[in-house]
């Protein structure tokens, strides 16, 4: 086109977007398994409402003195709960007494400075003010608390912060040439600006949410893709090229790992399709989460004959009821009734979203709320809801656990003999 200059790419940059090109098409890769997962986008909201009730108890002087049962425990495992990328993400913040560290649990003032650190994260949302919270943190010296703090942070801003952790240290180093280190902050903030460079040469390729090309270096550093061979080697590279053409050989584990994720994908729709179904025969109006519309449910999409945008009556629950799962509403626009469905996902994100909508709506906590779940899951549901960070709300709400068990079971008799929410209710159980 006249006008326009043509932007030669060197040799480096044309191989590393080569390997984005084939690591997105990978159906194994982090970008198909976790980025473009539909529920990743879901916990942002539930992550960024755990961390103010970190910061809340800290200021209280409530948080306590131990990382299990507290508030902090909650939302690492929440991350932690994500797929391959973030598995582990609790281990730093485990509270190792022999070692005194991460010492946030037993010294005050480090808890304050970390509560700080949170609250910056939390009030800001700029690069400047985000780096000058890292820089005032790691003038603290607090003893266990290196970069693994960079996980809540980019649950906070994940267009500013990239995620943090062996695997993608590892990536970074072997895609770069780099030879950053673990543990240290500055180290962690020179992985970044290198990071972000990447990013900017490849920017029709990789997505503004660092998570992406945090993905990226996971899998590199997990041994999944050999990073482009340096120099300019034709024979070498020509090999490497055929090389990311072939499928590459996953370990018996990781492919029962791959299947189990695509398989709960399949069911946690299918549930949604019976609630979805189940309710349109009860005679309520019926919305889908607001990124599962066009998923793919028997002959057509979720969505089919749903509402395609939410009643004024929910309005003042921001975006995170949006993201509920299942939303039976009346003829008149009034929320019926709200299902959570939590597969092998966090609880705790589904009771955040579900909170959300009882304490936003123009009907408070007059809803029954559902949490739709596996058989075997009421005991962690019950324990989610003994958190601190629940305890008090949820005595005033209308929850129940459904098991999928019984919904399977009574579903296609409830919708042909049914009415009203008693059915539902009556196969569930108290919360």
């Amino acid at each position: 086109m006249a006008g326009m200059t043509a932007i030669a790419l060197t040799p480096e940059i044309s191989a590393i977007s080569t390997l984005i090109v084939r690591w997105r098409s990978d159906p194994d890769s982090t970008y198909q398994s976790w980025f473009l997962w539909p529920e990743r986008i879901k916990n942002f909201r539930s992550i960024r409402r755990g961390i103010q009730q970190v910061i809340a108890e800290i200021k209280a002087d409530t948080f306590g003195v131990a990382y299990r049962g507290s508030s902090l425990e909650t939302v690492v495992k929440s991350i932690a709960e994500q797929r391959q990328i973030f598995k582990g993400a609790d281990h730093p913040f485990l509270w190792k007494p022999k070692l005194r560290i991460p010492d946030i649990y037993e010294n005050r003032q480090n808890q304050l400075a970390f509560g700080d650190f949170l609250d910056t994260c939390m009030c800001c949302n700029t690069e400047a003010h985000l780096l000058s919270a890292v820089h005032k943190l790691d003038r603290q010296r607090i003893k266990g608390l290196g970069p693994a703090a960079a996980n809540l942070m980019y649950f906070l801003h994940p267009t500013i912060m990239p995620p943090f952790n062996t695997a993608i240290v590892n990536g970074y180093n072997a895609l770069t040439g780099a030879k950053v280190k673990l543990g240290s902050w500055s180290e962690y903030l020179a992985m970044r600006d290198g990071i972000l460079r990447i990013v900017d040469e490849h920017r029709t390729l990789l997505s503004n949410d660092l998570g992406a090309i945090g993905g990226l270096l996971f899998d590199i550093g997990q041994g999944r893709y050999a990073p482009p061979p340096s120099g300019d080697d034709s024979v070498r590279r020509a090999e490497w090229v055929a090389d990311l053409a072939r499928v590459r050989d996953l370990s018996a584990k990781e492919k029962k790992a791959s299947e189990e994720a695509r398989e709960s994908d399949r069911t946690h729709t299918e549930i949604q399709g019976w609630l979805r179904d189940l309710g349109r025969a009860l005679g309520f109006e019926v919305w889908i989460a607001a990124n599962d519309h066009t998923r793919a449910y028997l002959l057509g999409k979720l969505a089919d004959q749903c509402l395609d945008h939410l009643p004024n009556s929910v309005a003042g629950g921001g975006d995170a009821v949006a993201m509920i799962d299942v939303i039976w509403f009346n003829a008149d626009g009034i929320p019926a009734a709200a299902f959570e469905v939590e597969h092998t996902t966090s609880i705790y994100s589904g009771i955040v979203r579900l909170l959300d909508l009882a304490q936003g709506s123009d009907v408070g906590s007059a809803v029954p709320l559902f949490l739709v779940a596996p058989d075997g899951r009421e005991k962690e549901v019950r324990e989610q809801l003994h958190r601190p960070a629940f305890r008090t709300s949820a005595t005033a709400l209308h929850l129940h656990y459904l098991p999928y068990g019984e919904l399977e079971k009574h579903r296609e008799s409830i919708a042909r003999f049914g009415s009203g929410l008693k059915p539902i209710q009556a196969i569930a159980r108290d919360l």
